[in-house]
């Protein structure tokens, strides 16, 4: 047990609902004394939230709280502080598990607790509940999460496939569910997905422990696509992972005609690229379950004056010298892509035929600047 004097909080998420419950119940087993909160947002087309509180022996409460603008994740947000505090100020908890509804992502709500503790709780965990068995079919499925009444809020157009990377991807442990029907090409995509993950299986004294050893929250915080610890090239029961990391702009035109075919190539991608008509912004590249998701990530930093990188975080600032370049600073291309049956080599391919030739490299910025923009319809439709 922890000894700060605050109630520790552990949050347990995913998509994977019973081996969420599985990971839960185990926590609930193991720290007597536990206690756990979970907001059912399936009561959200009725216009409120269902909260239910429970330890070891069952149910102890359970309330309703309204859509704050619609929103059952907002309301969620507004009640869990105020039931968290009440945990704390009763002292009779010792530990308060934090079960997310199926599509709540827990970067969100792990910021909530870290910005809202104060000196009654803090957040000393952050977990994902997996079913190794269905990893590949959550991560290929691009259903958006409304057609899998899944979703949040009426405005929520996530994916299922990128909510549960996301999910996955974010927390430093993974409770993994004991399922029988999960193999080796299943634990291999896991591991390769997100390589410094702790895995522990959900019922073990391991997950317990972990549970109250503290969560690094400027760490979780870096995802920034400049400074995120992206997968490291692997190759295992048939599941593979490709670096792609050139120092080259991309032809926006070519690049453009080839994203179905990218995002396509591999169950997950992610990373961030070049542009040879925008040479000053970083891109994000997000794709999972055949969706794609470019977005500006800001400047790269070689694009900012000398003064301006004083108000750079320091995590950027060292992710940037790492790939610095004497021409270009930090702008590179940085693409990683993980799947069973991955090709390799013609994905390498692909990625390098949508880089400027030589000819074209050769012209310089000024040429590249005027070269055709097919991203601008989505990146800045009003540029």
């Amino acid at each position: 047990m922890r000894d700060s004097g605050r109630l520790p909080v552990v949050i347990v998420g995913g998509l994977h609902s019973e081996a969420r419950r599985e990971a839960v119940d185990g926590l609930l087993r193991a720290v007597p004394g536990s206690v756990a909160l979970h907001h059912d947002l399936a009561t959200a087309a009725e216009g409120t939230v269902l909260r239910l509180v429970r330890d070891a022996s069952g149910e102890l409460s359970r309330g309703w709280t309204p859509l704050i603008d619609d929103c059952a994740c907002c309301a969620l947000r507004e009640d869990l502080v105020p039931e968290l505090e009440r945990l704390a100020g009763e002292g009779t908890a010792r530990l308060a598990i934090v079960e997310l509804w199926d599509s709540v992502e827990p970067r969100t709500m792990a910021e909530v607790v870290v910005a809202h503790g104060g000196a009654l709780f803090e957040l000393t965990q952050v977990m994902t509940a997996v079913d190794p068995a269905l990893v590949l079919p959550c991560l290929g499925n691009g259903d958006d999460l409304a057609d899998a009444g899944l979703a949040a809020a009426a405005t929520d157009r996530r994916t299922v496939g990128d909510t549960w990377a996301r999910q996955l991807e974010y927390a430093p442990v993974l409770a993994l569910a004991d399922r029988a029907t999960a193999d080796e090409e299943d634990r291999a995509l896991l591991t390769q997905l997100h390589p410094t993950a702790r895995q522990v299986r959900a019922g073990s004294a391991e997950l317990a422990r972990l549970a109250l050893a503290g969560f690094d929250a400027e760490a979780a915080a870096a995802q920034h696509p400049a400074c995120a610890r992206l997968p490291q090239e692997a190759d295992e029961a048939g599941v593979a992972t490709l670096v792609w990391h050139r120092r080259r702009p991309f032809h926006p035109e070519r690049l453009f005609r080839a994203l179905e075919e990218l995002c396509c190539a591999a169950a997950r991608s992610r990373g961030r690229f070049w542009l040879a008509d925008r040479p000053d912004t970083l891109l994000s590249w997000d794709a999972a379950g055949g969706a794609l998701c470019v977005e500006s990530a800001g400047p790269w930093l070689a694009s900012l004056p000398d003064a301006a990188w004083d108000l750079v975080p320091p995590v950027r600032r060292a992710a940037a010298a790492l790939d610095w370049h004497p021409e270009h600073g930090d702008r590179c291309q940085h693409l990683v892509f993980t799947s069973p049956g991955l090709d390799r080599d013609g994905l390498a391919r692909l990625l390098g035929s949508c880089l400027l030739t030589d000819a074209e490299y050769a012209a310089g910025p000024e040429v590249w600047r005027q070269l055709p923009a097919p991203f601008d319809s989505f990146l800045d439709p009003v540029r």
